[in-house]
């Protein structure tokens, strides 16, 4: 029974993780937010990288950088992405780790990263950030807009609280177990 159960919660976290992954597919700029010494917190564009999601999302940045400071300060970390054109907003949060691994960077590595690394692979800066995703809240109102209108004119009409689409969140924290709310 407990291995049954076990295996529920691995086919569930993989489900979780696949719909995550196809919620982040294709929006290129994530808002990254670090945590500053004095508590402050700090947002900036980095440019996601095209891969099949496994429960880590991969940046380039500087290895000597403020918001490498501010990962190695305090390890937690939220992305926000956003696609208002398709009603898709997904909001992740994690612990944050500097990787300096030439292997793992050649595997990522896309040509357009010349305009922020003109050395290449070799630019001595040149390192990643590595998020371990633990939650994970989206929004995804998959109707046209004229299915959103009516639904939103039907909730003011009827007085019933409006649902344009799936907001759902999830728990991918391992220690934690998986959990969707």
């Amino acid at each position: 029974m407990a291995k049954k159960k076990a295996e529920q919660k691995d086919v569930g976290q993989k489900d979780a993780i696949t719909h995550l992954g196809e919620l982040i597919d294709g929006i290129k700029v994530a808002m990254m937010t670090t945590v500053e010494p004095d508590g402050s917190l700090r947002s900036r564009p980095m440019w996601t990288h095209e891969r099949e999601f496994d429960g880590k999302l991969w940046f380039f940045t500087r290895e000597h950088s403020a918001k490498v400071d501010e990962v190695e300060h305090d390890h937690h970390v939220s992305l926000s992405y956003s696609e208002p054109a398709k009603d898709r907003f997904v909001s992740v949060s994690g612990r944050c780790r500097l990787v300096l691994d030439k292997e793992k960077a050649r595997e990522l590595w896309n040509p357009a990263l010349k305009a922020w690394f003109p050395e290449g692979l070799d630019d001595p800066e040149l390192a990643l950030l590595c998020i371990q995703v633990e939650k994970a809240e989206y929004w995804d109102t998959p109707n046209s807009r004229m299915v959103q209108l009516i639904g939103f004119a039907k909730a003011v009409l009827t007085g019933e609280q409006y649902r344009p689409g799936d907001n759902e969140k999830i728990n991918l924290d391992k220690d934690a177990g998986l959990s969707v709310h």
